[in-house]
Formats: structure tokens, C-alpha cells, sequence
């Protein structure tokens, strides 16, 4: 792979749109001539540099506002850059987002050869082509229908199945295959996979940061308009939730600070760790977690236990424990303590894991909660996927008599 040709060259690009706060006519006539104060200028992207190689499987991935989307349509020359330059080889296949290139009073058969011929193909080839996709997209009946009344779903597929029949040599995903129903997108992923083994190049935006190990070989991290990361898609996954969880935590400190100031009780603090490593080493297989939470109560009570519960990034608990469920009589609490829960033999799947903690009474009552009070990282395990770890074996008996 690393003697392929390079299909994509970007160097220094940037892009800049002007965002204007006038959104009326009358707004825009009332401020005419002082124009500067009522625009506001945003670079979505700033100096990217990279090159992408032919039959790699690329992932843009950011969050919301981070560039992905306008990379991806400066790589396919939808929107020019503001400077830079942008090099590319080969039949483009696009899909950045629902219903682009289709005309609403143009019927699915007519869009069909509309969409093919832009993409560089002849009417003899797409009557060739037809059939198939047409059978791809499952459209029946409704292909002779106008696409207006079309459903999201039977936009999706209708032109999924024509961009995958171009026979391109770079296909540009954004994240429309989300729109369509659980087949269907079953049906893209392993085309995707036809595509990657006939060697052809795809770059994908996508939130699905659990398929982006799975299906690609390099993932590009993106934050405000700037590449953070460039390389192996474990490692750049775990860098954006690292982004992410930097966002979530100054969101919501103040919000924190509020509540502390209302409650009987207050957790200050909660930590997680890999026991005998340091605070910031990823979690392996087999290690003892400690969680440990700083707490207080301002008034005292006898009534009184400790919880955790440990969600990873789709929000799925994946563990949950109390003190109460240990046979742990805490006795009389009030000012300030530390306690640790000790998770011992730890077996989590490879990912990022956000710890709730609770104090509670003996009927279940919350007195103060401290959702995604800490986050951990356990360390890539390509043995296996998922959200727990067993180490795999595989047996091979022989062949049936």
C-alpha cells in the first residue's frame, strides 16, 4: 500500500464563509453600506495539509462544526477552497448529503441518467447498468414516481445505488447512510467492503466511532478546522473523545457548582484508575480499577450508601455496583471522607468508559448525583471488539465424517 499513487493532495487549504447577522431584507437595507459590522467571518477549515493514497479507507471524523463536511466537499470539488490547492485523480462517486443532484420534479429513472451522466457516464452505459441499479436500490414501482414524493430512505438508497454502479475509483461518504433503514445500510457496509477489496479509495465522514477501527486503515481527527490527528484509527478515536470529554466537563462544571450549593450532600470528586499504574495510563485486561470518590455531608446522617455505575460512549451501562450490594453498613457520615470501590479483574472491551457515582438512602432516594463524574480508557485489544473482553481461542476439530 505504501508504493500507491496518490489520489488525493491537499496542501494549506482553508475555507472561510461569511456569516451574516441581517438574516431580513429589510434588515440588510437598514444596515446597507456597514456591512463589516453585521458579518461575521468563520474558517471551517485552516491550512490542512495531507495526501491520501489510492486503496486506503479514510475516516474524517470531529465534531460537530470541526470541518469534516467541508473537507469532504473541497476533496470533491463541490465548494472551492479560499486558498490552498487540492490535486485529485480518477471518477469521483459522491454522497455528502440527501437528494444532492437530484431535481425534485424529475422522476427516480430520470434522475437515475441525470446523476450517472454527471458522473461521467453514457447513456449506453447506464442502460447497461440499470437493472442492477435499480435491484440495489429497491426502489420498484416508484422509480418512474417524481423523487419529491420520495421518503429520506428511498432518496438514500436511489442514490447510493447509482454513485456505487459509476465504477469510481474514490467514492465520498458523508453521513447520509445513517438515514436509511437497518438492511439497507447492511447492504452499503458490504459493498463498502467489495470496494475496499477491489482496491478501490473511500473516505468517509462519520459519528459511528465504533466502525471506524472496523472499516478503515487511517482516520484524520479534525478541530475547529484544524488536522489534531493523522494516523491509526484507534488512536485518533481516542484522542476525539478525549476532545469530547473536555467539552462535556467545561459545560458542565458551573452547572455542578450550582447544584452543590442546594444539597445535603455533595460528591467533590470522582477518579478511576488502572491500580499500579499512573492516573492517566489506559486500563489493560486483567487490571484491578479503583474508583475514588471524595464526598461530604453537611448536616450528618446514619442513613447513607455509595453507587457507581459505568456507561460507555453509546450511554449503555456496562456496570453498576453499591456498597449496600457488598453488605457494607457505612455507619454515621457527616463532613468530609474518601471511599474507593476496587473492581477487581477488570474485563473491558477497548474504548473510553464515563463513571456515575450516587449517594443514596436505604430506599433508593438520591441525595446528590455525579453523572460522568470521570472517564477511563481501556487499551486497544485487537484480539477481539465489543464492550467486554474474553481472551478468544479458536479449535479447529477436522472435517466431519
Amino acid at each position: 500500500m505504501s508504493e500507491a499513487p496518490d489520489i488525493i493532495t491537499i496542501e494549506d487549504v482553508s475555507k472561510r464563509f461569511v456569516l451574516r447577522k441581517d438574516n431580513s431584507l429589510k434588515e440588510r437595507l437598514v444596515t446597507f453600506g456597514r456591512g463589516k459590522q453585521h458579518r461575521e467571518e468563520f474558517w471551517a477549515l485552516r491550512g490542512v495539509t495531507t495526501t491520501i493514497q489510492a486503496g486506503h479507507t479514510v475516516a474524517l471524523i470531529g465534531h460537530n462544526g470541526s470541518g469534516k463536511s467541508t473537507l469532504l466537499k473541497v476533496i470533491g470539488g463541490i465548494i472551492d477552497p479560499t486558498s490552498g490547492r487540492v490535486a485529485r485523480r480518477g471518477r469521483i462517486a459522491a454522497l455528502l448529503e440527501l437528494g444532492a443532484g437530484f431535481h425534485p420534479d424529475l422522476t427516480g429513472r430520470e434522475n437515475v441518467y441525470l446523476n450517472a451522466s454527471i458522473m461521467g457516464l453514457s447513456r449506453a452505459e447506464v442502460d447497461a447498468r440499470f437493472t442492477d441499479i435499480l435491484d440495489f436500490s429497491e426502489i420498484g414501482e416508484f422509480i418512474d414516481t417524481q423523487v419529491k414524493f420520495y421518503s429520506s430512505g428511498m432518496y438514500v438508497r436511489l442514490a447510493f445505488a447509482v454513485a456505487v454502479h459509476t465504477d469510481p475509483d474514490l467514492l465520498l461518504v458523508d453521513e447520509v447512510l445513517a438515514v436509511g433503514d437497518e438492511a439497507f445500510q447492511r447492504k452499503c457496509l458490504d459493498k463498502i467492503r467489495s470496494f475496499q477489496e477491489e482496491g478501490r479509495t473511500i473516505i468517509l465522514v462519520t459519528h459511528s466511532l465504533s466502525q471506524v477501527p472496523e472499516m478503515c486503515d487511517r482516520a484524520i481527527l479534525l478541530n475547529r478546522g484544524e488536522v489534531v490527528f493523522d494516523g491509526e484509527p484507534h488512536e485518533a478515536v481516542a484522542q476525539f473523545r478525549d476532545i469530547l470529554e473536555d467539552r462535556r466537563v467545561a459545560h458542565t462544571s458551573t452547572v455542578h457548582s450550582a447544584e452543590e450549593a442546594n444539597r445535603e450532600a455533595v460528591i467533590h470528586a470522582v477518579a478511576a484508575r488502572a491500580d499500579g499504574r499512573s492516573d492517566d495510563a489506559a486500563i489493560e485486561q486483567g487490571d484491578d480499577i479503583v474508583v475514588t470518590m471524595d464526598i461530604e455531608h453537611f448536616t450528618g446522617t446514619d442513613d447513607w450508601m455509595c453507587a457507581i455505575q459505568i456507561d460507555n460512549t453509546l450511554g449503555q451501562v456496562v456496570y453498576g455496583t453499591t456498597s449496600k450490594r457488598l453488605g457494607i453498613a457505612l455507619g454515621h457520615f457527616e463532613g468530609k471522607r474518601t471511599v474507593q470501590f476496587r473492581l477487581r479483574d477488570s474485563h473491558f472491551g477497548t474504548g473510553k468508559y464515563f463513571v456515575n457515582a450516587s449517594i443514596m438512602d436505604s430506599t433508593g432516594r438520591h441525595i446528590f448525583d455525579l453523572p460522568q463524574g470521570c472517564t477511563f480508557d481501556v487499551a486497544d485489544t485487537p484480539l477481539a471488539v465489543g464492550t467486554t473482553y474474553a481472551e478468544p481461542e479458536f479449535i479447529d476439530q477436522g472435517a466431519s465424517a
